[in-house]
């Protein structure tokens, strides 16, 4: 999304769900072959995927798919939608190139902008206009041309884009070997007291499919890495630079929340309510005032330094923080040097 996520990590958000009640006659049979008879159009491998990845569940607990059915067992599927075939079309979207040659392009991802078409977000997608803009720019594993990392919708920032074969395949291998450096600014909820590393598998809430958690006994997920920083305390608030070491999907996202600072105004982790601070009405108004400013996650992709896939040169790219971002940081700051001074915060 989202952070920067290899296409390697991708899943789509979007499910299709059934429950399924089995009879009170049911005779022990093996899941995969039980859903495969009862869900039109879905595959036995299909199934089995799902199975493997913890989308089907009986009695709330996830199995494999050599569980055997028992009767009035409760069978609950969340199947990722296949990926459409799409015309990609060209859109006349505007698009803020930081730096372009023959081989890349460095450009400024605006927020509330989905990086490529997929359920649900089939136009308006940075995709489309990079294939307005830039004729036939190479196409990776999943067919969509340039792309060799991506954002999150709501997540701004610089990204790099592939215009030839031999840049697609030199910056793939870049991020999948880690030499690639990502650098982002967070702003959280609560004091982060010092600096510090989170290491723990992210994957796919088992309880919310939609969202993504830590799981700290490496039974799930995949191996995710984050470093982080202080760069400013606001008492209630921090912000925070971080360094991904990978790139799973919601990566900062789901780190920060799991070490209890979760993004400032990340609705799907809960960020978008009060999670530090007074009671007074005066206070609730003020945070009221930051979401209206800022309604995402503050989190922007502020640098990346890759290797230039033909010069050799390693190349730093910077973007400033976007303006609705900035201006929640410097109310932010007002207020910690207000309260600071009357001692509302020690």
């Amino acid at each position: 999304m989202e952070e920067t996520e290899q296409f390697d990590d991708q899943e789509d958000e979007f499910f299709e769900h059934h429950r399924i009640i089995s009879d009170k006659g049911q005779k022990f049979t093996r899941i995969d072959k039980l859903l495969v008879d009862r869900l039109e159009k879905t595959s036995r491998s299909r199934i089995q995927n799902a199975c493997d990845n913890g989308y089907i569940r009986v009695n709330g607990t996830p199995v494999k798919s050599n569980y055997k059915v028992k009767p009035l067992d409760v069978i609950t599927v969340e199947l990722p939608y296949p990926i459409r075939e799409v015309e990609l079309t060209p859109e006349n979207i505007p698009i803020e190139i930081l730096y372009e040659d023959a081989d890349v392009v460095v450009l400024m991802k605006p927020s509330n902008m989905v990086v490529h078409p997929g359920h649900g977000n089939y136009s308006g997608t940075l995709l489309n206009a990079l294939v307005y803009h830039f004729e036939q720019l190479p196409k990776n594993k999943d067919a969509r041309p340039g792309l060799v990392h991506r954002l999150d919708k709501n997540t701004t920032g610089v990204m790099v884009i592939a215009k030839t074969d031999q840049a697609l395949n030199h910056l793939g291998k870049q991020f999948f070997d880690r030499t690639i450096e990502r650098r982002y600014v967070a702003l959280v909820w609560g004091d982060v007291k010092e600096d510090g590393t989170v290491i723990g598998n992210t994957g796919r809430s088992l309880q919310n499919r939609k969202v993504f958690t830590v799981f700290p006994n490496g039974d799930h997920g995949k191996h995710a890495v984050t470093h982080y920083k202080v760069l400013q305390r606001f008492g209630y608030v921090t912000l925070v630079e971080c360094k991904l070491e990978t790139g799973r999907t919601h990566q900062i996202r789901v780190h920060m929340k799991h070490i209890g600072h979760t993004l400032f105004g990340d609705f799907e982790y809960g960020g978008d309510k009060i999670l530090k601070g007074t009671t007074f009405s005066k206070y609730k108004q003020f945070v009221q005032n930051c979401f209206d400013l800022l309604p995402r996650q503050g989190l922007h992709a502020k640098s990346l330094a890759f290797t230039h896939p033909v010069s050799g040169e390693w190349l730093t790219f910077e973007s400033a923080i976007p303006s609705d971002m900035q201006a929640v940081i410097e109310k932010w700051t007002n207020y910690a040097e207000n309260s600071m001074k009357n001692g509302d915060i020690n």
